[in-house]
């Protein structure tokens, strides 16, 4: 088991605890560099919707994970940004421009959703945001002259002033800057007073308030930083689909988020990551062991929702830490052997409000 001795109180906040964190994510680094040499073609386009789908988890972690405010309908965020892009991008605006905007106008979009925030919490948030999402999806939907309407609209390459980037290549490499650039943030973030405070909000809004934080401040703060990053996460989607549809950005990808974090784990800037990952890889791994089933399950419409289903309630009745948390208990076990005791990583029983008063 590795101890780390202290010299500095700077040592606590930096990113790289120690030599084997430098080592493990400079070699992930390297391979994610050099993937478009390893891998097919397609594998390579699933590696980019990893990268996209990381972005707008990291985004909903900010909110979820650190901040405490569940969102149901966080593809609504994606849909802004998707068509502020696409519609910057054929007026000729070039990309990082047209980012910029698609980002600040998710931002300024969350920070109105985050109003009811200040008043609303736990189910009641999550209702709020998803009557924020039906309301999206109409917009959308019935902006025909701007939008397209149900006929969708349809987006260009990236243009950089003049250049065009043309290869799936190319892309890929500007969704790895964009994602290393907002996980550096996201990490800076988490390690400055605003981070603190919004973790300190998740833990106690009441202990929050007292220590000074203003509630209403860091809510809609989280609610825009999340925003804008579910626009950047739309902005990319929308360049690497080349077409996209109101309903592409329905409840079913808002609760594909909301999985997704969840089964990654929640609280954890890996998480987004892992539950990328699940979500993109999930898919392909149902389609390859199909042939296996039998026809009447193999056929089966809803074969994807059930297992996804399957998966979510194994998690929170078995491993609510997700798969960062089942990975935390693995190192954990190899770094002690044979001292590692079962009950190391018990869960601590809850008390609802109530039981608190008694």
């Amino acid at each position: 088991m590795r101890f780390i001795f202290k010299t500095d109180y700077a040592q606590d906040i930096n990113l790289a605890k120690h030599g084997g964190h430098v080592f493990w994510y400079g070699a992930l680094m390297l391979l994610l560099l050099v993937a478009p040499w390893l891998v097919a073609e397609y594998w390579l386009a699933q590696l980019t919707f990893v990268l996209i789908y990381a972005i707008a988890g990291l985004g909903l972690m900010l909110l979820a994970g650190f901040t405490g405010l569940f969102s149901l309908g966080h593809a609504a965020f994606l849909g802004v940004g998707a068509y502020a892009q696409a519609v910057l991008a054929r007026a000729g605006l070039p990309f990082p421009l047209a980012l910029a905007c698609a980002a600040a106008l998710s931002a300024l979009v969350g920070m109105v959703v985050g109003l009811p925030a200040l008043r609303v919490k736990g189910i009641y948030l999550g209702m709020a945001t998803l009557s924020f999402g039906f309301i999206v999806e109409e917009v959308l939907a019935r902006w025909e002259s701007v939008t397209g309407g149900n006929a969708g609209i349809h987006i260009k390459q990236p243009d950089f002033f003049g250049w065009t980037m043309n290869s799936g290549v190319e892309f890929y490499f500007l969704c790895l800057v964009i994602t290393v650039a907002a996980t550096l943030g996201i990490l800076n973030l988490l390690r400055a007073p605003t981070g603190r405070a919004f973790v300190a909000i998740r833990d106690s809004e009441i202990s929050a308030q007292s220590m000074g934080i203003y509630l209403a401040r860091y809510k809609t703060l989280s609610f825009a930083l999340s925003a804008a990053l579910a626009g950047i996460a739309g902005a990319l989607y929308a360049h690497k689909l080349q077409f996209i549809s109101p309903d592409q950005f329905n409840i079913l990808q808002s609760i594909d988020l909301l999985l997704m974090i969840v089964i990654g784990g929640l609280g954890s800037v890996h998480g987004a990551f892992l539950g990328a990952i699940f979500l993109i890889s999930m898919p392909q791994v149902i389609a390859m062991f199909k042939d296996y089933l039998p026809a009447t399950i193999g056929q089966a419409p809803g074969l994807q929702g059930l297992i996804y289903g399957i998966a979510l309630v194994g998690f929170v009745l078995f491993e609510p830490m997700g798969l960062y948390g089942r990975w935390l208990k693995i190192r954990t076990y190899l770094q002690m052997f044979p001292f590692y005791r079962k009950g190391m990583f018990k869960r601590q029983k809850s008390f609802q409000k109530s039981d608190r008063l008694q």
